[in-house]
């Protein structure tokens, strides 16, 4: 399936799109309705071109009809309900019937050993469990592999380290910014020629490359980036493999369309702008071209590895995340990526905005490696004003650089809280 001819793929999904758009129509009220204001039936879906005549679904739809009313089965049919933190509002709610479970564990399953893990693995998940997709999506899916699992869970580091020592676990499950944190404890603790890590699983919020640099350089391991949303169905709809160009989609049960944001007009492949997914195969929460708010390029061509579906870029920003600073669009990733090339300071960063009078300010927070610089006044403003100006030069924008002591900005277990907006307070 991963290395079936194009043409045949596009036949697949269509097939499916068909059955999905039938399937939503006749069985959810709400879509429905939004189908027939938008003037569109599924007989009118007769090639996957007419899919951008159905309207979009975004989480607000989800919200409106919290907490199982866009499931498209009976609920005896459901045997799994999952959902986002909730932490902005009404959760997002998710439901799997058991067809969906066993393609969420083959989704995992394939971008695993993409990646380069086999059956004689032992992964320590690192994500929490809960409602939140992550942890149970991978650890099906590993166990399907044959993986042996430890569900570690997130928290407890001291703890993480002491399994890591005594089970030498071979892959790592977390986000990017617990993995960072892992690896630092790793660094201080002089134990990383104790373990036996090699591949890290990532996924959960974005990863740039110098954060990909310092998690294998303190945990010494090949770091890999995965991509879903609970939404959809949970991690699984794309995942590296070991070449790193780009990851790949899972198209015979996804179809990925760029989108601009602003005049939500379809893009063409090589175009940057916000990625719109539909499940084909999902039974429970089947979703028509759903607005991820990532940002991200789709790449057609055949990868190196046989793999034929298409390739997304690495998720570059969101397009509901992006800041505006006096009438500047920066993007959390694009000062990331500025902050990581420089030696002096450490992977742990945040971004406070503020409002002076009518105008908004951006300051950037980071952390010191060596804390004495603290004291060396001509140094300290060296490194300030380096920042600054490789900043200014990214984003075309003046910002106020504050450099703090070591081990002074939060840590994340999960995923990193890197904007604070006091811009209302």
């Amino acid at each position: 399936m991963e290395t079936m001819p194009r043409e045949e793929l596009r036949k697949l999904q269509l097939e499916r799109l068909q059955n999905t758009v039938s399937r939503v129509y006749d069985n959810v009220p709400y879509e429905r309705a939004k189908f027939d204001a938008a003037g569109v039936s599924p007989a009118d879906i007769k090639s996957l071109d007419d899919l951008r005549r159905l309207p979009f679904t975004t989480k607000d739809d989800l919200r409106e009809n919290y907490p199982c009313d866009l499931f498209a089965v009976p609920r005896r049919d459901v045997v799994r309900i999952h959902a986002s933190s909730g932490t902005t509002g009404k959760p997002t709610v998710v439901g799997y019937t058991r067809h969906d479970m066993d393609v969420w564990s083959e989704l995992i399953a394939r971008l695993a050993v993409a990646a380069g893990v086999v059956p004689e693995d032992t992964a320590q998940i690192s994500f929490g469990y809960g409602l939140f997709t992550g942890a149970f999506g991978l650890h099906q899916g590993l166990e399907r592999i044959g993986v042996a699992v430890i569900p570690m869970s997130s928290g407890n580091s001291e703890k993480q380290l002491m399994i890591m020592q005594d089970f030498e676990p071979t892959v790592l499950v977390a986000t990017p910014s617990y993995a960072i944190y892992l690896g630092e404890m790793v660094r201080k603790a002089g134990i990383r020629d104790k373990l036996k890590l090699r591949i890290g699983l990532f996924g959960g919020e974005g990863c740039t490359e110098g954060m990909r640099r310092k998690i294998e350089e303190d945990l010494g391991i090949f770091a890999t980036d995965n991509y879903g949303m609970s939404e959809l169905i949970g991690p699984g709809v794309s995942g590296e493999c070991s070449h790193r160009c780009g990851l790949h989609v899972a198209e015979d049960h996804f179809f990925a369309e760029i989108i601009d944001p602003e005049t939500c007009e379809t893009l063409p492949y090589g175009e940057v702008g916000e990625l719109v997914i539909t499940s084909l195969t999902k039974e429970a929460l089947p979703i028509i071209r759903y607005r991820t708010r990532d940002i991200a390029s789709l790449n057609p061509e055949p990868c190196a590895c046989g793999r034929t579906h298409v390739r997304m870029s690495r998720v570059t920003g969101r397009s509901d995340d992006m800041l505006i600073i006096k009438g500047v669009n920066v993007f959390p990733s694009q000062i990331e990526s500025v902050l990581m090339e420089i030696t002096e300071i450490g992977p742990h960063y945040q971004l406070v905005l503020r409002r002076e009078g009518f105008l908004d300010t951006l300051e950037v927070n980071v952390e010191l490696i060596d804390g004495s610089v603290l004291e060396q006044y001509s140094k300290l403003i060296g490194i300030q004003e380096g920042i600054r100006k490789r900043l200014h030069s990214v984003l075309g924008l003046d910002t106020k650089v504050n450099l703090v002591e070591p081990d002074t900005i939060e840590r994340s277990q999960g995923k990193a809280k890197r904007v604070i907006d006091l811009r209302n307070a």
